[in-house]
């Protein structure tokens, strides 16, 4: 353990474990502990890979119990100096990092900065669409690759509220907002009992804005493959415009994923969101969560039945919390808690 003597050390106010490991979550190595005067840690590890970013308030006789992640990494560079901006550097905070391998049938999406909404002369645009918002999302975050299924819904809740039910590959449908938030609640604690996710982490509906920096994979076009006029690739990428009275969903996974590797993200299902509705504010937003109350709740995607201009990247749809019908699903994601 390094420190520094006297009246120096007495003023440092915050402590980091500087400790990187490729060891399974369920495991501890403390590699070195280290007193610095800034809120960070320098990482060493494999440039690409997913690390989660942990801490505890003290090492007095610590347990993995109390241990927290803060943020899920995915290291750019090797060494890379790490800066915890959650709170203010005036407490107590011990650091670890450790390789967290991606869960199954996820993705993980990177920070960064996109346009949100369309432009006033895109085809189909309509003008809850706008202003466009220039929006950072600050952290990175696991999404489903996939809708969550009618096998998935049946294994965490027991049941299976789907129109039909006769393929369990396909998206679980008639479910409300409410039943899709009780899901992520109760996968959230069983995978936190078996270990298969850090504390401190749960899963969730995306924040709309999410939603469209995921479906749009850096992107601004229409669509994540394209403008495409007149529609010509999109039944590559999506379940839409079905004609048919007695249409139905499909199996999750049949059409070409986004850029990111994320399928349906266009039509299929429409997709819940955390936010309320609201109108854009325009200008620059960071990390927005919508209003903090209203009426009705966001979904996108667009679903089987829809035209193609319901399945832009930024169209949006609103449902009260309690409506169900089967051409609405949902798609979770993994992500730390607010600290």
């Amino acid at each position: 353990m390094k420190t520094r003597s006297g009246k120096q050390s007495r003023l440092l106010n915050t402590l980091f474990l500087a400790a990187c490991s490729t060891l399974p979550l369920a495991s501890v190595q403390t590699q070195e502990l280290d007193i610095q005067t800034y809120a960070g840690l320098t990482i060493i590890g494999q440039i690409g890979k997913v690390y989660a970013v942990e801490y505890v308030g003290d090492l007095t006789e610590p347990s993995e119990s109390a241990w927290r992640c803060l943020e899920f990494l995915q290291l750019p560079a090797s060494p890379y100096l790490w800066a915890d901006k959650s709170a203010p550097a005036t407490g107590k905070r011990i650091y670890r990092v450790r390789l967290f391998e991606s869960p199954t049938n996820m993705v993980f999406i990177p920070p960064g900065t996109f346009r949100m909404g369309s432009p006033q002369d895109e085809i189909g645009h309509k003008e809850w669409e706008g202003p466009q918002t220039a929006v950072t999302i600050s952290k990175g975050f696991w999404m489903g690759k996939f809708t969550v299924t009618q096998g998935d819904y049946l294994t965490v809740m027991g049941n299976n509220p789907s129109h039909s039910t006769n393929d369990h590959d396909r998206p679980v449908d008639t479910v409300s907002w409410n039943d899709a938030v009780a899901y992520c609640a109760t996968v959230t604690d069983q995978r936190r009992l078996t270990g298969e996710i850090p504390r401190g982490t749960a899963y969730r509906l995306s924040t709309e804005a999410e939603w469209e920096y995921a479906c749009r994979a850096w992107t601004s076009t229409r669509f994540s493959h394209g403008d495409d006029p007149g529609n010509i690739k999109l039944s590559d990428y999506a379940w839409y415009g079905d004609p048919s009275i007695e249409g139905e969903t499909h199996p999750v996974g049949q059409k070409l994923p986004n850029p990111w590797g994320l399928y349906d993200m266009h039509g299929n299902v429409l997709e819940w969101c955390q936010d309320w509705y609201a109108r854009y504010d325009g200008g620059i937003s960071l990390d927005p969560q919508g209003p903090t109350t209203g009426s009705a709740r966001v979904a996108r995607g667009g679903y089987w039945f829809d035209p193609a201009e319901a399945c832009r990247s930024a169209d949006r749809a609103t449902f009260f919390p309690d409506y169900v019908d089967r051409n609405i699903g949902f798609r979770i994601v993994l992500a730390p808690v607010q600290p």
